[in-house]
């Protein structure tokens, strides 16, 4: 049986809920929701069954949702993609409409911390004083008053408050060393506890129970990092509490009620959880039984949010044929009640399967990443290599729609965790250091390879498509390998390393330091990085190229994108681009998602020779 062309837009269409959050006492969950285009406030009652919008946005999706308290959600909305996100505050008893509690015009807010057990306030950044410095500032939720409670004396990255809201720790840079500022009370100055180079790992996590420890991330004396209680009196990490000797722990879950943690987590090729509390471990348990048996496919089942008296939690269960469907539990009698799924209108039989793999590079190190095959499909494959951005993040398994329309079109996609990944320890993160375009790149050309040699992919119908670090990604190799590649789509991309640089948003000042040691000195190495910069060689381009980009991107300018267009367009290689105004880095607008998608399919289709459908992607600019 033929597998069903699905629409471009079915693929990349506004999830039907996504974010959702429990408000403290339980008696409301709040999620987002598409409504007139945008992703908006939707608000549920679980007594009575029933649920309403509270915001009608309309130029633009809100991006980020949290109960203040019991009654208020704060939400975060940029403005056509600046990444300058501005605080709302929202009562879900009135109808008055959202508050806006953050200055404008360029300045970037940030919640970083709810108090539950304070319902009066809560803790926000943001860099109105200084471009470049995040102060703290504690909001009050019933006059929209803001009060300065830490102010950035310069170099400060991070800020830890305990369940008071007393901020005990900040975390200063000076570009390759951290330095942990640590007090006992707000009555006290900061003093200094510890200075790490960035490359050790030292995160704190959160205050332990007896006020004066905290749990932290860290990789001193190893390769990968391990949640640990930390001494501030000693400076040792005094306690083991989760670790693995593979991967990085990533974080705690933490049970306010308890006063202590409720599992570690970390990703292998999957999510998982190291639980630290039995009663936790059997709920999860018995909710992941019923949830893979009502599904009938391999998940991953995650705890996103709970009341504070532990009666209600939030689970969400997600795999690579499965986009996420939440689920209510009702924690005394095991009851589950289904809130939503994100992609209903997708079924699982029509969607294939991501596999993880493994390879060796040339310098031998050991490689992982995902290979997508469709379902119906003849080996050797067209194949889609798609770098993920970053670079210093990491794929992990799981649905993904551009991986999904891909494969329905009939191309392999090849996700590579290239070195520098993270997730895989030090050594390996390290091994990235100054290798853009080199051994990075190496990683990927490394995988195409070893999938030709073993029949899978068909070497001449290999394309490449990715955004931000991917971007680059795409255009080093249609550079430095041109016969590699028969075509690349290069979205929010660097192309020049030097003009990158020196155009980051002012808030990446104090991490300068340590962008020169990962990718290269501007002023004393600016040979290496005119080298490893495609731009430079667009001679060596001959594969056509397709180009994204949004306007107002902070992080990746447009002038990367425009100094790759003119360059090929100078030498008469085929290019199409195409500049969006309402957007910045990546394209949140589901229209423009959509439009963005039905170009690249077709584009592929022409070069790869992989399927097209009728949808939505004539959407005009």
């Amino acid at each position: 049986m033929a597998i069903r062309c699905i629409p471009v837009e079915e693929f990349f269409r506004n999830p039907c809920i996504s974010q959702v959050r429990i408000a403290p006492d339980g008696k409301h969950v709040a999620w987002l929701a598409p409504n007139n285009g945008q992703l908006n406030v939707w608000l549920y009652d679980p007594a009575s069954g029933t649920g309403r919008f509270l915001t009608d946005e309309r130029q633009r999706s809100i991006q980020a949702l949290a109960w203040a308290n019991s009654h208020t959600i704060a939400f975060l909305r940029d403005t056509a993609g600046d990444e300058n996100y501005q605080l709302y505050l929202l009562d879900i008893d009135s109808t008055a409409p959202p508050r806006r509690c953050t200055p404008a015009d360029g300045v970037r807010a940030g919640i970083l911390n709810t108090l539950p057990h304070d319902e009066r306030r809560i803790l926000i950044t943001h860099n109105g004083r200084k471009r470049e410095l995040f102060d703290v500032y504690a909001l009050d939720l019933a006059s929209g008053d803001l009060e300065c409670i830490a102010e950035n004396p310069g170099g400060v990255t991070g800020w830890l408050a305990d369940d008071e809201g007393t901020i005990r720790i900040a975390i200063r840079t000076d570009g390759a060393n951290t330095t942990l500022l640590y007090r006992d009370r707000d009555s006290e100055p900061f003093r200094e506890l510890i200075t790490t180079n960035f490359r050790t790992t030292l995160v704190p996590l959160r205050m332990a129970p007896d006020g004066r420890r905290f749990y932290v991330l860290s990789n001193r004396g190893r390769d990968t990092a391990a949640v640990y209680v930390f001494d501030p009196t000693t400076l040792h990490e005094e306690e083991l509490i989760a670790a693995s000797d593979t991967y990085d722990m990533d974080g705690i879950l933490y049970s306010l009620k308890d006063r202590r943690p409720i599992a570690a987590s970390m990703v292998s090729w999957k999510h998982e959880y190291i639980f630290l509390h039995p009663d936790w471990q059997a709920l999860w348990e018995r909710a992941n039984e019923h949830i893979t048996s009502e599904l009938g496919n391999a998940l991953v089942v995650q705890l996103t949010d709970w009341s504070l008296d532990h009666e209600w939690i939030v689970l969400s269960a997600y795999g690579d044929v499965q986009p996420p469907v939440y689920y209510l539990l009702h924690a005394p009698t095991g009851s589950l009640h289904h809130l939503g799924s994100a992609m209903p209108h997708l079924a699982a039989d029509e969607l294939a399967h991501q596999q993880p793999i493994h390879y060796r590079s040339r310098d031998g190190l050991l490689i992982r990443g995902y290979l997508t095959v469709p379902r119906q499909s003849t080996k050797p494959l067209p194949l889609i290599v798609l770098p993920h951005g970053g670079p210093w993040v990491r794929d992990v398994w799981g649905f993904n729609p551009a991986v999904q329309l891909f494969a329905n079109r009939g191309y392999g996609v090849l996700q590579v965790n290239y070195r520098g990944s993270t997730g895989y320890g030090r050594r390996f993160w390290e091994a990235s250091f100054k290798q853009w375009g080199r051994a990075m790149q190496d990683d990927l050309t490394d995988g195409v390879r070893w999938l030709i040699a073993n029949g899978v992919a068909d070497p001449e119908r290999i394309g490449i498509v990715g955004g931000s670090y991917g971007g680059y990604a795409v255009l080093a190799g249609l550079a430095f390998t041109p016969e590699l590649y028969r075509c690349g789509v290069d979205i929010v991309g660097v192309s020049n390393l030097i003009t990158f640089r020196k155009t980051i948003p002012p808030y990446w000042t104090p991490l300068n330091q340590m962008l020169d040691e990962m990718i290269g000195n501007v002023e004393t190495e600016e040979e290496l990085l005119h080298q490893v910069s495609p731009v430079f060689h667009a001679d060596r381009i001959r594969a056509p190229l397709l180009v994204f980009q949004g306007a107002n991107d902070p992080r990746v300018n447009k002038a990367e994108s425009d100094q790759i267009v003119e360059a090929l367009r100078a030498r008469g290689v085929p290019v199409e681009y195409y500049v969006r105004d309402d957007e910045g880095h990546g394209f949140l607008d589901e229209r423009n998602r959509t439009w963005m998608y039905g170009i690249i399919e077709r584009f592929l289709a022409t070069h790869l020779g992989g399927r097209t459908c009728n949808g939505t992607d004539d959407y005009a600019q």
